[in-house]
């Protein structure tokens, strides 16, 4: 564990001394992956999906806040759209700007939140966006979670019925664009992730906000299997097809998403914890003050050895007072190879 927080440590001096670089990159990697997705599972306008036009708008994405990054993937999703089928891009436009008001009122400048949101889903682990968001925000960030979702369903239906929506003729637009409607609207699977990550969010950002021991962990394995239960429930109630493989996998990768995050966000020593009471003229205090887990990194001292490095040398004179010397062994010795010098004449004659 002294490992893992001095890791910590380090992670957290890069991150102040580089945080302006590291999150360019990340946003950076974000926007590749978003548009690689939205381009890869509906890419009909063949100029939007290209290579040239992924990296660019992430490119450009980069230096611009998170928002516009939401806006381009959203204009490049209608630029696909448009390219299938004209009405469905315009109902598709309604459905966004409904979704966007409510974005826009809620959380403005949580823009990333509706990102992550869909590409959890498009990467088929949808029960770590409750986990994290639940421990990490409030209740407002269903908000932005919700439109990620409905983005998500909405683009893989269309990715679906993507040849039936081409071939319709003039008869057939009106029939395919209600259906379409009432797919996105009506969608059961949809609707039921919805209701599984808003109460897997609501339930990990209450047991997280409770006073009691490891209320992180709690909070991670109660939103666990919350999901697991809803949307299990749910898949047997309105006879949906979701994989309870999918459920079970990324459930389980949602708690561990839930360690990894407290591990960096709320480290603390439960065995220091303190409860002080106190008052004032109006009110009786009862805190509970729980120390955090602080580890020092060691610094590496490093010695530089040179190969020409002289060496040091002690010149000792024969008048020297033997009170200047620091022990009696050293004494011991010098009068011993005095006297030595002296019986074989190893000794100089010093000039009158």
């Amino acid at each position: 564990m002294s490992t893992l927080l001095v890791w910590r440590e380090k992670l957290q001096r890069i991150y102040a001394l580089y945080s302006i670089y590291i999150q360019k990159g990340l946003q950076f990697v974000t926007g590749l992956v978003l548009f690689w997705v939205i381009n890869s599972n509906i890419g009909f306008m063949k100029p939007a999906s290209s290579v040239f036009c992924t990296l660019g708008l992430a490119v450009i994405c980069t230096f611009l806040p998170m928002t516009i990054t939401v806006l381009a993937a959203t204009a490049l999703i209608l630029a696909h759209f448009y390219a299938l089928s004209l009405p469905i891009a315009l109902v598709a436009l309604v459905i966004f700007i409904l979704m966007y008001i409510f974005y826009f009122r809620f959380t403005p400048k949580k823009a990333w939140l509706v990102l992550i949101s869909g590409l959890a889903f498009s990467l088929k682990i949808p029960f770590v966006i409750p986990i994290a968001f639940g421990l990490l925000g409030s209740p407002v960030w269903i908000v932005p979670a919700s439109c990620g979702i409905i983005t998500y369903y909405m683009t893989d239906y269309v990715k679906v019925s993507a040849a039936a929506l081409k071939e319709a003729d003039a008869s057939g637009i009106a029939a395919n664009l209600m259906s379409f409607t009432k797919q996105v609207l009506a969608s059961k699977e949809m609707w039921l992730m919805v209701m599984a990550v808003t109460i897997g969010i609501l339930v990990v950002n209450f047991v997280r906000t409770r006073g009691v021991d490891h209320s992180w962990k709690i909070a991670s394995a109660a939103g666990a299997a919350v999901t697991v239960v809803v949307s299990a429930a749910g898949n047997i109630v309105l006879s949906t097809n979701i994989s309870y493989i999918e459920i079970i996998l990324s459930a389980v990768l949602g708690a561990v998403t839930g360690l990894v995050l407290e591990l960096l966000f709320f480290s603390v020593d439960y065995s220091r914890t303190e409860n002080i009471q106190f008052e004032d003229d109006e009110y009786y205090y009862y805190v509970k003050a729980v120390p955090k887990v602080g580890v020092a990194v060691p610094e590496k001292k490093v010695k530089r050895i040179t190969e020409n490095q002289p060496q040091e040398t002690t010149v000792i004179r024969e008048d020297a007072d033997l009170n200047n010397i620091n022990t009696e062994n050293d004494a011991d010795d010098i009068l011993l190879t005095r006297s030595l010098s002296k019986e074989l004449g190893l000794e100089k004659q010093r000039p009158e």
